[in-house]
């Protein structure tokens, strides 16, 4: 059974009424980005749920009957915009941490050789997230779903180019190094100087 720290959760209720603070949490394939947000949902932090891309993802493959390609992406892209500007615009209080965030398009659609679309720019001008945080990839490649990075060297790009389409999109990330979820979630919310999760355990 996980043990909420209840200074972090008296903080949280403090910030909840106030106005909205949005913390991103992103990297590349393999960069224990599932097992972190599971750590954040355990310790009672409000965050994004899933990841819509992989939902959207998902339905794309099944209408095709296969994977998609680079003549897919558009399509696909402003579907999962749409679904990252719903999640952001329906938080209006409070601390609120999302897996991916919008600027995520940048380093995807390089991966697979397309510009940025007119509609993530704006986007990316328009909503603005207070704090990125870009987690260092782990050394154990670990993706069950949607497997498509096939070698290391496509996770090594796609991670290089969601840092950098992040510094493209005018922020400053916080580098998480590969560590366990727990002491990766005690260094963000350190961070933000809020109590650290794990005291509660």
């Amino acid at each position: 059974m996980t043990s909420i720290n209840p200074d972090l959760s008296t903080a949280l209720a403090a910030a909840a009424g106030g106005p909205p603070r949005r913390y991103v949490i992103t990297g590349g394939p393999s960069s224990g980005k599932d097992d972190l947000i599971t750590a954040v949902h355990n310790a009672g932090i409000p965050c994004m749920v899933d990841e819509p891309g992989r939902e959207i993802y998902r339905k794309h493959r099944e209408r095709l009957g296969r994977h998609l390609r680079k003549e897919d992406r558009r399509e696909y892209s402003l579907e999962v915009l749409e679904a990252f500007v719903a999640e952001y615009t329906a938080h209006v209080h409070g601390v609120r941490f999302y897996n991916r965030g919008i600027p995520d398009g940048y380093g995807w659609e390089g991966f697979f050789g397309l510009k940025p679309t007119t509609e993530l720019e704006e986007a990316t001008a328009r909503y603005r997230y207070d704090a990125i945080f870009l987690l260092d990839p782990l050394d154990t490649f670990e993706d069950p779903d949607d497997i498509v990075w096939a070698k290391e060297r496509e996770i090594r790009r796609v991670h290089e180019l969601v840092v950098q389409g992040y510094y493209d999109a005018g922020y400053e990330p916080v580098f998480v190094a590969a560590d366990s979820a727990s002491a990766r979630l005690d260094f963000i919310c350190a961070n933000l100087r809020l109590p650290k999760p794990s005291r509660g355990a």
